[in-house]
């Protein structure tokens, strides 16, 4: 290193320490102090307070697989663990499920609070790096071609100033290596917030809600593409965006959120699997 870099470096370093003294970062989560060595906008305790759902997980969905009562059974072809329920409410197109936090306990409900209604969209690149250590199956990483951002209505769009589901597949997208393809799913007309929603009223909510832009139907068609959202509950929304690309000629689709909504009958964050 010359003389001249190492002296910048000193004084990039002296600048670093200064700002931290009289402009002090906080957390965006948490609103505490964030310490030298944190990344980004959230505190590694927040960070570390994320919960991940328990293994044993359905291989498709990605959800926690129910013990059967009594003693497993070890014979050819089973497992002891019951048909996975959630993947019932999946088309048959859709290849994988994976979401890198539970959204009923630990910090990840207040980080997706911080991105999507408090607007710190720095959030975001935290939270793509957490959904890129995912592991989906062999032929999804061999075949997945492009990332597809659920998109939102203009008027809400406009409002946030974002599409928080566009800065999560930036994120992904610069460790995956893939490219982002914002232009080929639509939003057709705005949907009621899903939140307060039953299951059957959410799939009413967003039935013909998207549509695929004609124009890139030939770049989609016989492709697996990866449908990105910041969560998924009944996945009512993403569904519908698939049953969109499906008209389109997609081959394969898989979802990846950073949040998941627990199920009725999951078992509690602090309930362990049986010996």
């Amino acid at each position: 290193m010359s003389e001249r870099t190492e002296t910048r470096s000193r004084w990039r370093t002296l600048a670093r320490g200064l700002a931290d003294v009289l402009l002090p970062r906080a957390c965006a989560v948490c609103q505490g102090l964030l310490a030298s060595g944190d990344r980004g906008i959230v505190c590694g305790t927040c960070w570390s307070r994320c919960e991940a759902f328990p293994e044993p997980s359905c291989r498709r969905c990605g959800h926690p697989r129910q013990p059967l009562p009594g003693p497993r059974v070890e014979e050819p072809g089973q497992d002891g663990f019951a048909s996975c329920r959630w993947c019932r409410r999946l088309p048959p197109i859709v290849r994988a499920v994976r979401s890198a936090v539970r959204l009923d306990a630990g910090s990840g409900g207040a980080i997706v609070h911080a991105l999507k209604y408090s607007g710190w969209t720095g959030v975001a690149d935290g939270m793509g790096e957490r959904m890129a250590r995912l592991v989906f199956p062999v032929d999804v990483v061999a075949e997945r071609v492009a990332l597809v951002p659920v998109p939102l209505a203009h008027t809400r769009e406009r409002e946030r100033g974002f599409n928080q589901s566009q800065l999560l597949a930036e994120a992904v997208s610069r460790l995956w290596g893939l490219p982002v393809w914002s232009d080929v799913l639509v939003r057709q007309r705005q949907t009621a917030t899903q939140t307060r929603l039953t299951p059957s009223e959410r799939t009413s909510n967003v039935s013909g809600a998207f549509g695929a832009d004609p124009r890139g139907a030939a770049r989609i068609r016989g492709t697996h593409l990866v449908l990105v959202d910041d969560v998924i509950t009944t996945a009512a929304t993403l569904n519908a965006a698939a049953a969109a690309l499906t008209d389109r000629g997609v081959r394969m689709l898989s979802y990846l959120t950073f949040g998941r909504a627990p199920d009725a009958g999951d078992r509690p964050s602090h309930v362990s699997d049986p010996d």
